[in-house]
C-alpha cells in the first residue's frame, strides 16, 4: 500500500513513516496541506492520513477539493478534533474514516487495511499466480508449490512487486521507492540485502531458482525459472 502522511507535528510524522514503512507500506509525508494536496492530484495513493489543523491548507479543504475533482482517494482525519461535529463535518465533506489522537497503531494500520479493500475496483483478483507461486492479497500470504512462505513485511512486498512485474528487471531505485517509500535512499545496499533475505526463502528450499540477479541492473522474478 501508498500511503501520503500530512502532519506537521515532527515528532508525529516521523512515528508514522517509521510504523507504517515497518508494517510494508510505502510512505510519503509532508508537513502542509498544500503540498499534500499537490501530491494528491498528481500521485496515486492508497490512502491517505491527514491531519485537519495544517500549515497552507487545512484538512476540510484538501478533501472538498478532491471530492469536487472526482478524486476518489480514501482519506482518514487523524486529528485531536474529537468533537461530534467535527466528526460529521468530515463525513459529510467526503473523508473515509476519522480517527481521535491520542490512537493506537494497530488500529490505524487495521483502518488503512480497510479503506484500502474497499476501494478496490469491482473485480479486482484477490489472487495472483507466477509460476508455482500463490498469491492470497486479501490475507497478505504467499505459498510456493504448496507450502507457506513465511515472509517479513518488506520481504512479501518485494515478492509482490517482482511477481506484478513479473519477467522485468527492476532496478534497485524503483524497488526501494515501492517497498520503503520516496524518500529511502537508494545508495544504500539496503535492496540487495532484503533481496538475499528473500531468496534464502523463495529459492534455496526449492530446485528451480525463480529470483535472478541481472548485474549492475537489477532483479527479475522468472516464472519459468531458467
Amino acid at each position: 500500500m501508498r500511503i501520503l502522511i500530512a502532519e506537521d507535528e515532527p515528532k508525529t510524522r516521523r512515528y508514522l513513516l517509521q510504523g507504517l514503512r515497518e508494517v510494508g507500506f510505502s510512505v510519503e509525508a509532508v508537513d502542509d496541506g498544500s503540498a499534500a494536496l499537490v501530491l494528491l492530484r498528481e500521485h496515486r495513493f492508497d490512502a491517505a492520513v491527514l491531519d485537519i489543523m495544517l500549515p497552507g491548507r487545512d484538512g476540510w479543504s484538501i478533501v472538498k477539493a478532491l471530492r469536487a475533482e472526482a478524486n476518489r482517494t480514501p482519506v482518514l482525519f487523524l486529528t485531536a478534533r474529537d468533537h461530534v461535529e467535527d466528526r460529521v463535518r468530515g463525513f459529510e465533506l467526503g473523508a473515509d474514516d476519522y480517527l481521535i489522537k491520542p490512537f493506537a497503531f494497530a488500529e490505524l494500520v487495521a483502518r488503512l487495511r480497510n479503506l484500502a479493500r474497499r476501494s478496490e475496483p469491482a473485480g479486482e483478483p484477490a489472487q495472483l499466480d507466477v509460476g508455482d507461486l500463490h498469491f492470497d492479497l486479501l490475507r497478505h500470504r504467499v505459498e510456493r508449490a504448496g507450502r507457506t512462505l513465511q515472509l517479513t513485511p518488506k520481504e512479501y512486498a518485494l515478492l509482490l512487486l517482482l511477481a506484478r512485474h513479473r519477467g522485468r528487471v527492476l532496478g534497485r531505485t524503483l524497488i526501494a521507492e515501492s517497498v520503503w517509500g520516496l524518500c529511502f535512499e537508494a545508495q544504500t545496499n539496503s535492496v540487495d540485502v532484503l533481496v538475499r533475505r528473500l531468496r534464502a526463502k523463495l529459492d534455496a528450499p526449492f530446485p528451480a531458482p525463480m529470483l535472478r540477479t541481472m548485474r549492475g541492473v537489477g532483479y527479475v522474478l522468472d516464472a519459468d525459472g531458467d
